[in-house]
């Protein structure tokens, strides 16, 4: 017999682990939302509509699978701990049987992301906040991106994301490079049962339709990106030198950067997805 879906507040969400025999996992990031009107702005964000298929990543409870199935989207919804599928198998039974909802048991980096959901999808989910960077890694890297991701993510990571040139750091410019980012909404801890010690947000990441390089010359793109921010408070040119030493050679890294107008006292933080692709194909 399904069990009632549990109330949106804190004490209910309690009630409702003891009775389904849970207990929330801190190793996990095992945060349930417990406020019904953070709920309502994540849905009212992600607008989900009668048959858009969605991929939802650690669905808990299944609070917010709820409202995407309640709007007739078609979810797919991937859940590492056994005992909370064991309980969303059980209280969504009638969308499973039905089809409007798929549940996968497994670790949502072990997946094949990109083929998990036929495009086009949407990405709607309370991410576990350890595995935030790997996830957006997986969802954006490769094509087919999703349309549109709506992320519940740490607050100071959601800031990083869609971080303005000054306060850039590999991920921002990695997500950046692939879509348009904002911070939607800020969430405070007590939205949550139990509450984290860290403040929330909501981002929306809208990918670009083509990305500027072919995927197969991203990779040496990302070397360069990375290499730069190994030592983020250093001079750019004395870090690449350092770090990448061949593009020292024969002057070639100071006629780039001073053909690309990028002064090499400037910080790696400083330079946008921009000026990051125009070093790049300068220095070839």
């Amino acid at each position: 017999m399904a069990m009632a879906p549990p109330r949106l507040d804190a004490l209910e969400v309690r009630r409702t682990l003891r009775a389904a025999g849970l207990r929330p996992q801190h190793g996990r990031s095992q945060n349930f939302l417990a406020d019904p009107d953070v709920l309502e702005a994540i849905l009212d964000l992600a607008a989900p509509a009668a048959g858009e298929r969605v991929l939802e990543i650690g669905p808990g409870l299944g609070i917010l699978t709820r409202g995407l199935l309640e709007a007739g989207a078609s979810v797919t919804a991937i859940e590492l701990d056994l005992g909370l599928a064991a309980y969303l198998r059980m209280t969504l039974a009638p969308a499973l049987e039905s089809g409007a909802l798929h549940l996968i048991e497994g670790d949502a980096l072990d997946q094949d992301l990109a083929s998990v959901v036929p495009p086009p999808y949407d990405v709607v989910a309370n991410i576990p906040y350890h595995v935030t960077s790997p996830i957006l890694h997986r969802l954006l890297d490769a094509a087919p991106r999703p349309r549109r991701l709506v992320l519940m993510v740490q607050a100071e990571v959601a800031e990083r994301i869609a971080a303005p040139p000054g306060r850039m750091s590999y991920l921002s410019v990695f997500v950046q490079y692939h879509a348009m980012v904002r911070v939607a909404l800020r969430v405070p801890p007590e939205a949550f049962e139990p509450a984290p010690k860290v403040a929330s947000a909501v981002v929306v990441i809208e990918p670009h339709a083509s990305t500027p390089l072919p995927q197969e010359r991203e990779a040496d793109l990302w070397r360069l990106v990375q290499a730069g921010f190994r030592e983020r408070r250093k001079m750019l040119r004395n870090v690449l030198a350092r770090q990448l030493p061949h593009l020292g050679t024969g002057g070639r890294l100071d006629e780039a950067l001073a053909t690309a107008g990028i002064a090499g006292d400037r910080r790696p933080q400083t330079l946008s997805v921009p000026d990051w692709l125009r070093l790049f194909e300068l220095l070839g």
